[in-house]
């Protein structure tokens, strides 16, 4: 599989390098040392601040400043806005990071603020929804023979909740994902035919593996289902039917809540739409009634009545 670097990636990231090359030979014998570092580290010197690139490099601030403005810049806050840029779906969770730290909040309004966050995801998820892309989304899962649900990092796990949610409705539900790595998941997928449903799960910053092999499971002509966040992700042009969930948060890169939310409410349609999942529910629970927990109320309950012993 081809492993090229983003399009928004490629063309900033030439701009600086062209801007850096016009001006290096009239940069002086410091400037050209900041100029080296950026080319050796744009990631890095993407995410520094003045005075950090400024130690980095040995240089004063104001030397830092002169060399963005040697390089056609106003100062340094815009030369880093172009660096950014070519990084900007991977940094933005680090510089909502870098805002956020900077506010004075109490571990409690930390909480609050938290799940404030969680219940708005909940609720536009909940706005997004679609009736047909829902009923398709259902009937899809229910006339699959086979289930492939792939998802990387944290996805994983949702695709794991999602693998556990639909065992009881369907023949088989197999998940892909970190404990597979890329080669193995292909070679899953390479024996996929038309019949076969793919359900994607992936969210800001997108896993480059999951959108090639989803693009994998396409050339086989699997069905696609995508969970994703909005219209710009990378898993929309590749799915039949996609269902959105929001999941923004300002301390880390997403919250999974409203994720995990919209996964367990499919479940829950595909549940009420099977016609065995009463009979299967039974089944299973029974077979699995020896490994639970029981309390001892509980048991008083469950045992027989004591037959009463009558004297002689």
């Amino acid at each position: 599989m081809k492993q090229a670097a983003p399009i928004d990636y490629m063309l900033s990231n030439a701009a600086i390098t062209e801007r850096i090359a016009r001006s290096y030979p009239s940069l002086s014998e410091a400037h050209r040392k900041a100029a080296d570092f950026v080319l050796a580290n744009p990631f890095q010197a993407a995410t520094m601040t003045i005075d950090e690139l400024a130690d980095a490099v040995g240089m004063s601030v104001a030397t830092a400043n002169r060399f963005a403005r040697a390089l056609e810049f106003d100062g340094y806050p815009q030369f880093r806005a172009e660096l950014v840029k070519a990084f900007q779906t991977t940094l933005a969770p680090v510089e909502k990071l870098r805002t956020e730290l900077q506010r004075e909040a109490s571990s409690v309004e930390i909480f609050a603020a938290s799940l404030e966050e969680d219940l708005d995801n909940i609720q536009s998820t909940l706005r997004q929804l679609n009736a047909a892309a829902c009923e398709k989304a259902v009937q899809m899962i229910l006339r699959a023979p086979r289930i492939f649900i792939l998802g990387f990092s944290t996805s994983a796990y949702l695709g794991s909740v999602l693998a556990h949610r639909l065992d009881q409705c369907c023949s088989i539900v197999q998940t892909i994902a970190n404990d597979a790595g890329p080669t193995l998941a292909a070679r899953r997928l390479f024996k996929l035919n038309r019949e076969d449903l793919v359900i994607a799960i992936s969210f800001p910053r997108y896993n480059r593996f999951t959108v090639e092999l989803l693009e994998l499971a396409r050339e086989r002509n699997a069905k696609v289902l995508a969970i994703t966040d909005s219209a710009t992700s990378p898993l929309v042009p590749l799915a039949d039917v996609v269902l959105y969930a929001k999941t923004d948060r300002r301390l880390s890169a997403n919250s999974e809540a409203g994720a995990l939310a919209l996964i367990e409410a499919l479940a829950g349609a595909v549940v009420h739409r099977s016609e065995n999942s009463l009979r299967n529910a039974t089944e299973l629970t029974e077979r699995l009634l020896p490994y639970f927990y029981v309390g001892e109320q509980d048991q008083k309950k469950a045992a027989p009545p004591e037959r009463k012993r009558t004297r002689r």
